[in-house]
């Protein structure tokens, strides 16, 4: 049996239940803030301490980090699980506290076992009981990336119960947000929570601070899960009457994802875009802090701070493109001025490692954020024009799986590019960094190629009865 899916409506109307207000917008992007805050822990904080205090290979720190993001396909499924069935009496309110309860305790965790890996790597080398602590920590994250998925995706789906098609472009945009501000508000708790420490802190002292760090941020994190969402689900949610709509996308599997992704050239285009300039956009994650400490000697509280710097540049950025670049631009011209102005930025970092002045470092990380929220403004907005409305979820769902698997990707290759660069260029520490720097601006002239190539209008001629037939094909 098939239905004509072109003609089925993305959700049924809700007008008699209440409507989020400002305040309550702003309480849900609570979680997303508390999100930011456990970034900047762990690609931040976590990933500067095990490279600069323990003497990491910058590879090895990249890649058991990275393990988490390869748990996304995990997103999939718990998204399909919390559509079918309640937790703690919800759909899914009770996986959001689950899984952040379960992400911060795995947080700590993992701070745990790295200094054990330092130890071990200290006392010990490349034996077998380094290899294992490696192995336990990259198992850690990777628990870390199913409770992050458990809670997130949730919460995601929890955004769209609660909202209206009008409303929801401005849930969004302040959860987005939220998320910038949870970036640059730890950045700054942590600044101040580790200002005992200067670049000659001992490795004694750092681990006593980091672990009070790592206690009191987690916490907070926790408490913020539970006063963004609690009550919410109740008040709220449309999602008992949208039945028909929660069916189908309890359908959509993987493999079906991919199969629609596929079913139009532009959009093959347009993931390919999409995932060379993820990439080549967050290389810099588990480089940027050692780069500050190694070739600027800024300590730790100092490096920390850079994230606030990216931070209010990439809140700059999504703001004003939103308010006035798109309009003047366009969407597509907007993503192209985006990724060359980051492309710029990265040069410019180089060129500031030759003067080894951190206040031109510090601006200039200022300067990527704002070319970041440029990038990421525009390319959203080009892919909801890239959306069709019959398969929204699946393609902003897909969109995640591949944001975060080209995040992960983009984790492992810029330490091992940065690794790769220390042997090759032995003491010349600048050259080193400034391979993956360098890279970065070459991914986002080859991303602006791929974007050349993409046509909203041929996808809006023909993606519409591509994806329809794909999924009629599984009706039948």
């Amino acid at each position: 049996m098939t239905q004509n899916l072109s003609d089925t409506p993305l959700q049924s109307p809700s007008t008699n239940l209440p409507r989020l207000g400002l305040f309550t917008m702003f309480r849900l992007g609570l979680f997303q803030m508390g999100l930011g805050m456990m970034s900047l822990l762990t690609l931040g904080v976590l990933n500067r301490v095990m490279i600069a205090e323990l003497a990491i290979p910058a590879v090895v720190a990249a890649s058991t980090i990275a393990a988490h993001q390869f748990m996304a396909p995990a997103r999939v499924w718990f998204g399909q699980l919390s559509d079918a069935k309640k937790f703690l009496g919800y759909h899914r309110t009770g996986y959001v506290w689950a899984g952040a309860l379960l992400f911060v305790l795995a947080a700590f965790l993992a701070l745990q076992v790295s200094w054990q890996l330092g130890s071990s790597l200290q006392a010990n080398g490349w034996t077998l009981p380094t290899y294992i602590w490696t192995g336990l920590l990259a198992v850690i994250f990777a628990l870390y990336g199913l409770a992050l998925s458990s809670s997130s995706t949730p919460f995601a789906a929890l955004l769209v119960d609660v909202s209206d098609e009008d409303d929801r472009p401005k849930l969004v945009g302040i959860v987005w947000s939220m998320l910038m501000v949870g970036i640059v508000i730890g950045a700054i708790v942590f600044s101040v929570l580790t200002k005992r420490l200067d670049a000659d802190a001992s490795l004694s002292d750092v681990q006593t601070i980091v672990n009070q760090v790592f206690l009191i941020i987690p916490g907070i994190v926790f408490g913020l899960a539970i006063l963004a969402t609690v009550g919410i689900e109740d008040h709220f949610s449309r999602y008992r009457h949208r039945s028909g709509i929660a069916d189908r996308e309890d359908s959509i599997t993987l493999g079906k994802a991919l199969r629609v992704l596929t079913a139009s050239r532009q959009t093959g285009l347009f993931f390919t875009f999409l995932l060379v300039m993820t990439i080549s956009l967050f290389m810099q994650e588990p480089v940027l802090e050692p780069y500050g400490a190694k070739v600027f000697d800024m300590s730790l509280g100092e490096t920390t701070r850079l994230n606030a710097y990216w931070g209010m540049g990439t809140l700059m950025g999504i703001s004003s493109t939103g308010f006035f670049i798109v309009p003047r631009l366009g969407k597509q011209n907007s993503a192209r001025l985006g990724c060359l102005l980051v492309a710029a930025s990265m040069l410019l970092i180089i060129f500031a490692g030759t003067t080894q002045n951190a206040r031109l470092f510090q601006g200039l990380v200022f300067v990527f954020g704002l070319a970041s929220g440029i990038t990421t403004t525009g390319s959203i907005s080009l892919m909801l024009d890239l959306t069709a409305a019959e398969t929204a979820g699946t393609f902003i769902g897909a969109w995640g799986l591949s944001q975060a698997i080209a995040r992960g990707l983009a984790t492992v290759i810029g330490g091992g590019v940065l690794s790769l660069g220390e042997q090759i260029f032995q003491q010349q520490t600048l050259l080193a960094y400034s391979t993956v720097f360098g890279l970065q601006a070459i991914g986002m002239v080859l991303a602006v190629w791929f974007l050349n190539r993409v046509n909203v209008q041929e996808f809006q001629d023909n993606a519409r009865s591509a994806i329809a037939a794909v999924l009629e094909s599984d009706l039948d």
